[in-house]
């Protein structure tokens, strides 16, 4: 056999012809890794004693996820019987997890999912945290829409390049009339219908913003904030290169993107109680 000898630059990157158009092949970089469970490390066993009155609220914390269900009032567990030892080793323990909330106002705090879905710490600004066990924590809830308008109002006259804006408040404003509670959420695809960014712009100064921001991070981000529209959330979606894929705005109380499910406390009780046998 002979060997054949191939002309350096007649391969690899720049040696083909661009197309007519100046375009070529470019690859999306791969998107970075989702983030999962990590159990906590644990303390040694000749310093549990002195972490007592952590155990013995992290035994009521694993009986209240094993009880609780999303529709259930939630469950508060005060922290302020707790030294700097003991608090140091339930955030160790509990860690932080997906969700996190900024609330503004009078009842301003920094919400924090833990590691265990459905638990979530409860800071608030003026002092006196707490853990909270519950599908969104009430605070959120009740703060979200405190001061909310019952309908959107459109600008008089429409600013110029206005086009499609009218209608979706118009929608917006009929879905938040007729709802009784208990209705799935009513969802207005804005990335699916056409908008001018005079649209948008016009859309947000209608709806207005609200004292709640949440945000969701996972395969991509999820920014979840309240309107100035009662039960009016702008829900957008980031892909992992933080691009925007899906803008919406959703009329429901309190987004399914952000809520722990019923298998998330279930999944939560069991991890914990997995925890909790590791320090035994």
């Amino acid at each position: 056999m002979h060997s054949i000898q191939i002309p350096s630059g007649l391969v690899g990157p720049g040696s083909q012809p661009t197309e007519e158009d100046g375009a070529a092949l470019d690859y999306l970089p791969m998107p970075t890794t989702m983030g999962t469970y990590e159990p906590p490390s644990l303390p040694e066993p000749e310093a549990l004693p002195a972490l007592a009155p952590a155990l013995a609220l992290l035994e009521l914390l694993q009986a209240a996820l094993a009880a609780q269900r999303v529709a259930d009032p939630p469950v508060v567990l005060n922290l302020a019987l707790l030294d700097a030892d003991n608090r140091e080793f339930l955030e160790q323990t509990l860690g932080d997890g997906e969700v996190s909330a900024l609330v503004a106002g009078r009842e301003a705090a920094r919400v924090q999912e833990t590691r265990l879905a459905g638990v979530w710490w409860v800071r608030p600004v003026a002092g006196g945290d707490y853990l909270e066990v519950a599908d969104l924590p009430a605070l959120v809830r009740a703060s979200a829409f405190h001061a909310a308008a019952n309908q959107a109002r459109l600008p008089v006259p429409l600013p110029a390049g206005v086009m499609n804006a009218p209608g979706v408040l118009a929608e917006v404003n009929a879905q938040v009339a007729s709802r009784e509670g208990g209705e799935p959420p009513h969802i207005v695809n804005l990335t699916l219908l056409p908008q001018t960014p005079e649209d948008l712009v016009c859309l947000a100064a209608s709806l207005g913003a609200g004292p709640v921001t949440l945000l969701s991070r996972g395969y991509g981000n999820c920014r979840v904030a309240a309107t100035g529209v009662r039960h009016c959330w702008r829900v957008q979606h980031y892909n992992s290169q933080e691009a925007l894929i899906l803008d919406s705005i959703e009329i429901t109380p309190a987004p399914v993107s952000v809520l722990a499910a019923q298998e998330d406390l279930e999944d939560s009780a069991e991890r914990l109680a997995e925890i909790l046998e590791a320090l035994r």
